[in-house]
């Protein structure tokens, strides 16, 4: 099981993802990275997918919650190439792509992460975070980000890990949202005067 703590008081099995969406500005970002973080605390692996910010500046707030020097903790940076920052390589702890188009790209750097994770340093267990899926609907269409979603959730239940997966509420029409929605195993809801709320399928 994988506990949800300290935010949330709850425990969900192995291979399940959710959802955690909200208006902008509830703190999204921050309670996946709080997820992570607790999960490096208890030997988890943390891999994080990001559509909005560096890597740099994901590992320089992941160094805020929880010490991961020499810990399995990795980010695909879809951003920095896109911006055209030099010519950046790929290391053990950060994997680039083209952009958040590049979605073949981004299942590829995963796989290779879990690969690295799960078969190479016998790591059982890792949490695993996108942010953001408004991002990524920006940029693609429904159709195509559902079907990468599809494979992505489908990856990350293979092997048994914890998916988290950040979307602006207010950024998309209710076809978008219910149609996402169904993807995912349990619903974490954030909001501006309020703890965050988690809500799990049957």
């Amino acid at each position: 099981m994988y506990e949800l703590t300290p935010h949330l008081d709850a425990q969900v099995e192995p291979g399940t993802n959710l959802l955690i969406t909200g208006p902008p500005l509830t703190g999204k970002r921050s309670l996946g990275m709080d997820l992570l973080a607790e999960g490096t605390k208890q030997g988890d692996g943390a891999i994080v997918v990001t559509t909005k910010d560096s890597a740099d500046r994901v590992l320089g707030d992941y160094a805020k919650r929880t010490e991961y020097e020499g810990q399995p903790v990795a980010v695909v940076d879809c951003v920095t190439r896109q911006q055209g920052v030099g010519e950046m390589r790929d290391d053990d702890r950060i994997k680039y792509t083209s952009s958040p188009v590049d979605m073949t790209g981004i299942g590829i750097k995963l796989s290779e992460f879990l690969q690295a994770f799960y078969h190479d340093r016998g790591i059982q267990r890792n949490r695993i975070m996108l942010h953001s899926l408004s991002t990524l609907l920006m940029y693609s269409d429904l159709q195509t980000v559902f079907r990468f979603l599809h494979v992505f959730t489908g990856r990350i239940q293979s092997v048994g890990g914890l998916g988290l997966f950040c979307m602006d509420s207010t950024a998309h029409d209710d076809r978008e949202r219910n149609t996402l929605t169904q993807l995912f195993d349990g619903i974490v809801e954030t909001s501006e005067d309020a703890e965050p709320t988690i809500r799990l399928g049957e």
